[in-house]
Parts: C-alpha cells; sequence; structure tokens
C-alpha cells in the first residue's frame, strides 16, 4: 500500500459553560459605562449559558491516525476552560478579569491564552466563543 504525503486535518470540541459577569470598565465613568455597556453594566451582573468550539490544525500522525488524542483535547479543555470559568463569576472568581473587562471578546483570548500554554505548538487554530445564538466571538491567536 503506497503511503501518502502527509495531511493537514482541523479537529474541533465543543464545551458548554455558565457564568455570570458584569461588564464595567475601570477606565470609563459610571455615565460611559452605561451608555456603552447599557443593561449588561447592571451592578448585579448576568449571566450567560456559553458555547465554547476548540479547533486544532495538524498533520495526521501516520502512526496513530490522529492530529491529537480527543481524550487529550478534551483534558486541556477542562483544565483551561471548565475548572476556571463553569459556574463562576468571571469578574470576582478570575482573577484575570479583574483589572479586564469581561466581555466575549476577552473571554475568548483568556481561553486561547490557557491553552496555548497546555497545547503543542502550532496546534491551536481558533476559539470560538458563543455567548448566545446570536453572538458569537472568534480568536485565532492574532
Amino acid at each position: 500500500m503506497e503511503v501518502k504525503a502527509s495531511r493537514t486535518v482541523l479537529i474541533t470540541r465543543v464545551e458548554s459553560f455558565s457564568a455570570a459577569h458584569h461588564l464595567h470598565s475601570k477606565c470609563l465613568s459610571a455615565e460611559e459605562n452605561k451608555r456603552i455597556f447599557g443593561k449588561c453594566n447592571n451592578p448585579n451582573g448576568h449571566g450567560h449559558n456559553y458555547k465554547v468550539e476548540v479547533t486544532v490544525r495538524g498533520e495526521v500522525n501516520p502512526s496513530t491516525g490522529m492530529v491529537i488524542n480527543l481524550t487529550e483535547l478534551k483534558e486541556h479543555m477542562q483544565e483551561a476552560i471548565m475548572k476556571p470559568l463553569d459556574h463562576k463569576n468571571l469578574d470576582k472568581d478570575v482573577p484575570y478579569f479583574a483589572n479586564i473587562v469581561s466581555t466575549t471578546e476577552n473571554v475568548a483570548i483568556f481561553i486561547w491564552d490557557k491553552l496555548q500554554k497546555r497545547l503543542p505548538p502550532n496546534l491551536l487554530y481558533e476559539v470560538k466563543v458563543y455567548e448566545t445564538d446570536k453572538n458569537i466571538v472568534i480568536y485565532r491567536g492574532e
């Protein structure tokens, strides 16, 4: 049987987590925060059921037939996403957001940075965070 040249494949795994947050920037006045963030600036916060899609990209290992063992990817996502974020108040329970506004953009960057530390170099391709069915953020480390 002839061995074909390496093939690049993208693999996506999905997880969901629930978290609360309060959109508020310490760099802005109370009036500016209210104007920019509207009802999401409610001092008592609000919550979301986030969905996260993590996509890795790499060559298929000819010995294993895999880009990454999905069990490993699941474990990395548990450590990088579920443990620090699920059922948390992002602003109060996650030190990263103490001085960073907990927008979905920044949640995607947080997840990317956590996964980058855990995955082999150049494997992580994309983090897609669904705040709602209509609000989706995509981050590719740029």
